[in-house]
């Protein structure tokens, strides 16, 4: 597979080079990786184009190349990383989903072929086929990658971006676990400015009012 270099000196897989920091442990960075083929700031999509998405969920062991109806699985996907987006989002504001971004992760757990392993160390695991065949397969192994983060108490720290312009998928590693941007220097400060000047132009709002109008 091919690989490329991070910005913190790790090797990423290929399906993860449009990631740069705040990276999450494998295996919960694939979900990180999914969510984010979605870049609202430059506005990119790896799922707009057959071609294109087709290649990175290959790649990405979630889609074998060779079956046949991609559109529907292409809008399948589509679906179910707004909700896992929505998921993630929960981390943070505490919202629960809604009917709608609920419905695609039932029609992938509806459709998808899970089955019970049994170690020989006596542990017994739920498991979909590596790479998968199937879409709803791979998107299933996501799900359960989310279901053993949340029980280990690192899916917590799987955060969107507090800048609504950017909702980029970020590792929280921080001790406090209260990060609120994919980078400061840019979201941050971004919204930081924006809101200042948000309340600044309010409180210029209210001194005209309360003199009447007098100053401009």
């Amino acid at each position: 597979m091919v690989v490329t270099a991070s910005l913190i000196g790790m090797t990423l897989p290929s399906w993860a080079s449009h990631l740069e920091h705040k990276l999450a442990p494998p295996p919960l960075l694939l979900v990180q990786a999914f969510v984010n083929t979605l870049d609202l700031d430059l506005r990119t999509d790896v799922l707009a184009h057959a071609d294109e998405a087709q290649a990175w969920l290959a790649d990405a062991g979630l889609r074998s190349p060779g079956q046949p109806d991609f559109a529907a699985d292409l809008q399948l996907a589509r679906d179910v990383r707004e909700s896992l987006r929505a998921m993630i989002a929960h981390n943070t504001d505490g919202q629960p989903l809604t009917e709608a971004e609920l419905r695609p992760l039932e029609q992938v757990t509806s459709q998808a072929r899970l089955r019970l392993e049994v170690t020989a160390g006596g542990q017994v695991r739920l498991e979909t086929g590596t790479p998968a065949a199937l879409l709803a397969d791979g998107l299933a192994g996501l799900l359960l990658t989310i279901r053993d983060a949340q029980a280990d108490g690192s899916w917590d720290r799987l955060k969107l971006c507090g800048n609504p312009d950017c909702l980029w998928a970020f590792y929280d590693r921080s001790h406090s676990r209260r990060g609120a941007w994919c980078e400061m220097a840019s979201c941050g400060n971004r919204l930081k400015n924006r809101n200042l000047r948000a309340r600044r132009a309010q409180a210029a709002e209210v001194r005209n009012t309360a003199s009447g109008g007098r100053y401009p």
